[in-house]
């Protein structure tokens, strides 16, 4: 018996690795078709090469900033999806693969294969309950799950457009924004019949939109967000009545969009775990405390921080003082001595220069095709009306704007801003990780010269 279930044991782990591997080849040729054939949603940035919450911040952001910059007022809507993923109906997804996407004959039977007959059961401590056929879902945890879900979503992003909203997608997460002027109140109208559409399109393919979970945020200039609220319109079943911030794909936003609250909560979670860390440094090595700072620390640091570009020192001096801690920590020294030796030593940029160093990074790969479309539309060549040195500089446009506190903190300022700034040598890297050591190079000698 031992021996028997020892080799069973063998021989399903190597059909889980087998089949990890065969989703995996599926997975890289149905994304070449997708993209090949242009299939893929722009707005939709799961599971994507180059695609991230990052860049999907980025041009939300962007875009509420430069509307806030022509006094406009935009609203936020965060739909939420009622267990989304568990929800799929095969039949569907088999009738959007081979009508939207094009996969027929033996393909498109190698799928319904693989979401049929397959079964569910808990086990605990070696016992079993019974099996329970699986009708509708993705296969969750598995390679090929995600990319099913996202072609099953494909069609929302035509619906959304015919309304003329704005819109991004993250896998099930959905937002909405629509920027007015308030003494249009009407055009509200146009976000309320998307949302119905939303409604009956998500009904007929067996997905529920949870309203109560459903969030708004209001941006703009107080007094024009004031003139649209005292209106009371509703949306759909949806109040109007705006948050004071949401979290966003793990970002908390304010009304502001000043980001005080995400700066708040990084640095009440990173000096958390900073105690946590200081307690047993004694019997860490450096190199395992210093992983352990990077995992807990300084990746808070990172995480969507190219939205702080542009923000008021004070933002930025208590991320600074988060690194600036972890540096003690890690180095063992005391509260008074300086800092920035440490920082140097450590070959840590400041936080400054960390966002300055995020945004230029992703500049250069949305000018080598390594960027997400609606990011590279963001950016614009500089090209001179007559020929001059600087027609090959590789220089960008930067936008004039109204107010430095709102248009100058988004992305289409800030990128050539900085861009403009590299040396030559810098910009004119010709690959990402030459590019990457050189940047820092720049920006090290520029932090601590």
């Amino acid at each position: 018996m031992w021996v028997a279930s020892s080799l069973e044991s063998a021989f399903g782990s190597k059909v889980q690795r087998f089949s990890k591997v065969l989703e995996k080849i599926v997975a890289i040729q149905v994304c070449e078709h997708l993209n090949t054939n242009d299939l893929f949603e722009e707005f939709q940035s799961g599971f994507r090469e180059y695609h991230s919450t990052e860049t999907a911040l980025v041009r939300v952001t962007n875009d509420i900033l430069m509307a806030s910059d022509k006094s406009l007022v935009s609203v936020l809507v965060l739909l939420d999806l009622s267990a989304a993923f568990d929800t799929v109906d095969h039949n569907v997804l088999l009738e959007r693969l081979e009508h939207v996407v094009g996969i027929k004959g033996t393909s498109l039977g190698w799928f319904k294969s693989y979401l049929s007959d397959r079964f569910h059961f808990v086990n605990v401590h070696d016992k079993s309950s019974s099996y329970s056929r699986v009708t509708c879902g993705v296969p969750q945890g598995s390679v090929l799950g995600p990319i099913l879900f996202t072609i099953y979503m494909l069609p929302i992003g035509k619906i959304i457009r015919q309304h003329g909203i704005n819109f991004h997608c993250y896998a099930d997460d959905t937002q909405l924004y629509l920027s007015i002027n308030p003494d249009e109140p009407n055009r509200l109208g146009r976000l309320q019949a998307c949302l119905e559409d939303i409604k009956n399109w998500m009904t007929l393919n067996f997905l529920l939109l949870n309203q109560d979970k459903t969030e708004v945020l209001i941006f703009g200039p107080e007094i024009q967000k004031r003139k649209l609220l005292s209106q009371s319109p509703d949306l759909n079943g949806i109040t109007l009545i705006s948050e004071n911030k949401v979290r966003n794909l793990g970002v908390i936003f304010d009304q502001d969009m000043s980001f005080k609250s995400q700066v708040k909560q990084v640095c009440r979670i990173s000096f958390f775990h900073l105690r946590n860390i200081a307690k047993i440094r004694s019997i860490l090595s450096r190199s395992d405390a210093e992983k352990l700072v990077h995992a807990f620390i300084t990746s808070r640091l990172d995480y969507c921080n190219s939205l702080l570009s542009g923000s008021p020192q004070n933002v930025v001096k208590s991320l600074q003082l988060v690194q600036n801690a972890a540096a003690r920590v890690l180095m063992r020294i005391k509260k008074r001595d300086h800092i920035s030796p440490v920082l140097a030593s450590l070959h840590w940029l400041p936080v400054k220069f960390r966002i300055d160093f995020k945004i230029l990074l992703l500049t250069y790969k949305a000018l080598n095709n390594q960027a997400p479309s609606y990011i590279s539309n963001l950016i614009v060549p500089y090209v001179p009306n007559r020929a001059l040195r600087s027609q090959t500089a590789g220089l960008l446009v930067v936008p004039r704007i109204s107010k430095i506190r709102m248009g100058g903190r988004s992305f289409s300022y800030q990128a050539p801003l900085l861009w403009n700034q590299l040396p030559a040598l810098v910009r004119e890297a010709d690959t990402l990780s030459t590019f990457k050591n050189r940047l820092k190079t720049f920006l090290f000698d520029r932090a601590y010269s």
